[in-house]
């Protein structure tokens, strides 16, 4: 099962403040900002030689993003793995023990697939595995 690092999502209050510094003073190439519905989120991507980086923002009071900024603070939010066939890395983590957060995969409007390896099971750091459309 080959998997890279696809990005590093940071968590935001405020999108111009967290852009001025990781693409105007960075100099990191903008790829644009995406309302991520089904996440209740705001994304920025910013790419680096060989990942990205995604600026995640709440766009609700409720949502997951909201939750871990309440409790954490804005920072680091969670690695991203990518993964050739996510349904088989699905069942390879959970089949080892590893508490998945999503049953089954969720799609984004692109046809990219992603689900998440809850923090408890893995040290404490969210992981999510992507599999691009």
């Amino acid at each position: 099962m080959p998997i890279k690092i696809d990005h590093i999502a940071v968590a935001v209050t405020d999108m111009d403040t967290a852009l001025s510094f990781w693409r105007d003073a960075l100099g990191l190439k903008f790829g644009g900002i995406e309302n991520v519905l089904a996440e209740e989120a705001e994304v920025a991507f910013l790419e680096t030689e060989n990942a990205h980086i995604e600026l995640v923002r709440p766009t609700t009071e409720d949502s997951g993003i909201a939750r871990h900024i309440a409790r954490k603070g804005a920072g680091m939010h969670h690695i991203c793995l990518a993964v050739d066939d996510i349904n088989a890395a699905m069942q390879h983590i959970a089949a080892a023990g590893f508490e998945l957060i999503n049953e089954t995969p969720r799609v984004r409007a692109n046809g990219t697939r992603y689900a998440f390896v809850h923090p408890k099971s893995t040290g404490g750091v969210l992981v999510e595995l992507y599999q691009p459309a």
